[in-house]
């Protein structure tokens, strides 16, 4: 950076130190550059001072001196970004008037700025960052510029432009800054200097190259559920009303337990009235019996047997009424507690045992995955009641039949496990994984994303 040398009129190095202030206390980049156009307006004495900063390859005006509103698209605007360009490609400031004994330059967009009638005199300035433009101050007035006042914008400008660099930064999008780091990475090992990067890239390449082709186990990850291998519901077999209730779900029973019981006062009515049927009509039969009466003796004979019958019926479903445990196991489901005294009629489930020592594993496996499964492939379950206690099985047989639920289509998996030894209850659920044979890398993480394509071209009709 130049020295600047004081002079009458010129500002000097506190004015600069001001100026760096002004531009440090805005913490959004939009701010800074028009404090910065603002406080060289105001130390200069200009007209006009803007601010333009590099898009691509060309320069935009983007902050004009205290704050005004303008629109870039408009022609002066677009002149004095044309000036501005002017000035980057010669990595120079450019004055117009020119000073007595200054190299000569090319000013033709200056000229042609200038000669519009808007101002006399005009200084462009570079802002550079690391030996790179990136963008350029525009300052106008009436009156031209002597030597101090020119190096003052230059030492302005390369004292500024890295904080503008670095504000401009820190707003970029992650899209940006990861394609900005990695140009300047590429760039680097296109240099002359970067033969050990351009090695060392060339190497991790090849070692991801390796990586992504190396067959690995594939995975087929999916919800699980535990069944008991075999489910008896208990039902109600008549119309009545449930009495007692001896168990809940959870406890373990016992064959032939009494799990509930429903009223009996109803039926034990029906049969006192049957069995007073039988009673008449067997006194009738002997009767007839006595005084030979064949016809009464036929009639009252079959009448007997049908009241017999009707007795017989009545006492199975008085034995029926207590609800029995058909097997040793566990009760899944039905908390009849709550509904003591409530009717339920015949056929209703009430219970739903199984078995406390036998289970069945059920994969719920995504339509996109259950063609690379066969009976017979190992995997390995991690129930969420217990994630640290790792479970084996194999594939024992998958069901032909797809369930649509929670907005998803899946197959049902059936898998066989030995849980000797562990703790497990019918209903547990977790995340089973099945080893679906060897695949490359590069084909476990863009197998989806490429049947996604095919399916969605092939909807499309391409």
């Amino acid at each position: 950076m130049a020295t600047v040398t004081a002079s009458a009129g010129a500002p000097g190095a506190v004015e600069l130190l001001r100026l760096q202030t002004a531009v440090l206390s805005q913490e959004r980049f939009a701010r800074s550059t028009a404090a910065l156009a603002t406080a060289l307006c105001d130390q200069l004495r200009c007209e006009r001072v803007t601010v333009g900063w590099q898009r691509r390859d060309y320069i935009a005006v983007i902050a004009l001196s205290h704050g005004a509103d303008f629109d870039p698209r408009q022609a002066i605007f677009e002149r004095i970004a044309a000036a501005m360009d002017e000035a980057v490609e010669q990595a120079s400031t450019v004055v117009l008037p020119q000073p007595d004994g200054a190299a000569p330059q090319v000013a033709m967009a200056h000229l042609e700025f200038a000669g519009g009638g808007q101002a006399r005199a005009v200084c462009t300035a570079v802002l550079a960052d690391q030996a790179q433009a990136i963008g350029a101050i525009t300052l106008e007035r009436a009156s031209p510029f002597n030597a101090d006042e020119i190096v003052y914008c230059e030492d302005a400008a390369a004292l500024c432009a890295p904080i503008l660099a670095l504000k401009r930064r820190a707003e970029r999008s992650w899209f940006a800054a990861t394609s900005a780091a990695m140009g300047n990475t590429v760039r680097g090992a296109l240099s002359s200097g970067g033969t050990p990067a351009r090695l060392a890239y060339g190497a991790a390449a090849l070692a991801l190259a390796a990586l992504l082709f190396v067959p690995v186990t594939y995975h087929v990850a999916a919800p699980a559920r535990l069944e008991g291998s075999i489910q008896r519901a208990v039902v109600a077999p008549v119309d009545g009303f449930l009495e007692q209730v001896n168990v809940r779900p959870g406890d373990a029973v016992a064959a032939g337990q009494i799990l509930a019981e429903l009223a009996t006062q109803d039926l034990e009515t029906e049969r006192n009235k049957r069995h007073s049927e039988l009673v008449q009509h067997e006194n009738v039969y002997k009767a007839a019996l006595a005084r030979s009466d064949r016809t009464q003796l036929v009639i009252n004979q079959a009448k007997a047997a049908e009241s017999r019958a009707q007795v017989a019926l009545i006492d199975n479903q008085l034995r029926r009424s207590q609800l029995r445990a058909p097997f040793d196991g566990v009760v899944i489901k039905g908390d009849l507690a709550p509904q003591l005294g409530a009717p339920v009629q015949r056929g209703d489930v009430l219970l739903t045992l199984a078995p406390d020592n036998r289970f069945r594993l059920i994969v719920e496996v995504d339509e996109r995955d259950v063609a690379l499964l066969r009976p017979g492939m190992q995997g390995k379950l991690a129930l969420a009641a217990a994630p640290g206690d790792v479970l084996g099985f194999s594939v024992a047989r998958i069901l032909p039949v797809a369930v649509a639920a929670d907005g998803r289509n899946y197959f049902e998996v059936e898998g066989m496990l030995d849980p000797r030894g562990r703790a497990l209850r019918p209903g547990l659920r977790g995340v089973a994984k099945i080893a679906a044979g060897q695949r490359p890398a590069a084909w476990i993480a863009t197998h989806r994303l490429i049947a996604w394509l095919r399916l969605t071209a092939w909807s499309l009709g391409a």
